[in-house]
C-alpha cells in the first residue's frame, strides 16, 4: 500500500516516511506510526503521521 488514503493507516503500524527535508531525494525513514496529522480521507503525496520518535513525514509505503 502506498499510504495514500487514511483508512489504510492505524497508530502502530510501521511505515516508511519521508520527511520534509528529505523530499528531493526521496530518503525513506522507517518507523511506527504514533498520530495521524492529515484530516482528509487520501491525499495524493502521501497522508502525513508523526512517528513514535517524534520524526514527522508523508507515508510512501505502509508495511503489515
Amino acid at each position: 500500500m502506498n499510504g495514500q488514503k487514511r483508512n489504510d493507516i492505524k497508530q502502530g503500524i510501521e511505515v516508511d516516511i519521508v520527511l520534509k527535508q528529505d523530499q528531493r531525494s526521496g530518503k525513506l525513514t522507517r518507523g511506527v506510526v504514533k498520530d495521524l496529522l492529515t484530516k482528509s480521507p487520501n491525499h495524493p503525496h502521501g497522508i502525513k503521521v508523526r512517528l513514535e520518535d517524534g520524526q514527522v513525514g508523508r507515508v510512501k509505503q505502509i508495511h503489515q
